[in-house]
């Protein structure tokens, strides 16, 4: 059987057997404003979702709201100095770093690194990325964070990667990526990050392989690409169970609407469930559920964002 005819099939059988284990989605207070190009990040319990921008061709907010599961409310924190959309954020030791993004549509990409601190509500600046973008993805791994692809503007896609270490307030090259792309999500299991989905260069110029990065040998190699059905820019994982969840993108100029999962085990792919309203968003994984967040119900200019908060979680 073709790769391609496994992946159809693995499509066909899960479909099958939607309505089994997974859970069902539940709508959650809105957050207080409505933006998409943002990022969410998961820490002590609670969701960061900071930056973004709230219609097209509109500068990138400055703006951080808090979300406490517990209480099922919002609050704001400090505002990041650089209003920034399509950025990328991620945790080390206690501390959110924001990195790259772009000011607005047709700018450059960023450089600024800007780290949070929860306990004190307060932002410093860090030691630029070597190299400017947006779109890009990030992904920790012992201590450090490394920052992957991305685009110098829209539709100049890299294959770029750096690691910062953020004791050293430094950062080292690493072997490019493959294949150039932005708009995309990494996902970090078990000592290696995976790639998946993004553009080459508009909206329908969908990436569909899959590439995994090995920091020990400073290598990458491929793994069964990703079906048509969940391929997406602007989507993100979300890691539960050792199970790789993909989401919140979109094709062309419309959300997707499944939700796709991969096995890294198995290297092989299956459809979970559909998203009951298919926007573009950013999501995140907390307490084995997956929290989306905010985006958009399409590309389409002037695509306004949306206020709304759904979790679900996935089951086996």
């Amino acid at each position: 059987m073709t790769p391609l005819k496994t992946i159809t099939f693995l499509l066909i059988a899960s479909l099958l057997n939607l309505g089994g284990d997974e859970g069902s989605w539940k709508k959650l207070a809105d957050m207080p404003t409505a933006r998409l190009g943002l990022t969410t990040t998961a820490l002590d319990g609670k969701i960061y979702a900071i930056g973004g921008y709230p219609v097209a061709n509109s500068p990138g907010l400055t703006t951080v709201e808090v979300y406490d599961p517990q209480t099922d409310a919002w609050q704001s924190a400090a505002p990041m100095p650089t209003g920034r959309r399509q950025h990328s954020a991620c945790v080390v030791d206690g501390k959110i770093y924001v990195m790259g993004g772009y000011t607005n549509y047709g700018q450059p990409g960023l450089s600024v690194v800007e780290m949070y601190d929860p306990g004190t509500d307060s932002w410093t600046k860090k030691a630029d990325m070597p190299t400017p973008r947006l779109g890009l993805a990030t992904c920790e791994m012992d201590g450090k964070i490394y920052a992957i692809g991305g685009a110098a503007r829209a539709r100049e896609p890299l294959q770029t990667v750096e690691a910062y270490d953020p004791v050293a307030d430094s950062w080292e090259k690493k072997a490019d990526m493959p294949s150039a792309r932005y708009f995309f999500s990494a996902c970090e299991i078990e000592r290696k990050i995976y790639v998946f989905g993004g553009s080459f260069g508009g909206p329908n110029d969908i990436v569909q392989e899959v590439e995994v990065y090995d920091p020990e040998t400073d290598s990458w190699i491929e793994k069964s690409n990703i079906p048509n059905t969940c391929a997406a820019f602007g989507c993100s994982t979300c890691l539960i169970d050792n199970m790789i969840y993909i989401l919140g993108g979109g094709s062309g100029m419309d959300p997707n609407s499944v939700v796709g999962v991969y096995d890294p085990a198995k290297d092989t792919w299956s459809l979970h469930s559909t998203i009951p309203e298919p926007r573009i968003a950013s999501c995140c994984a907390m307490d084995n559920k997956i929290y989306m967040i905010g985006g958009a119900l399409t590309v389409r200019p002037p695509h306004p964002a949306v206020y709304t908060v759904e979790a679900f979680p996935p089951g086996k």
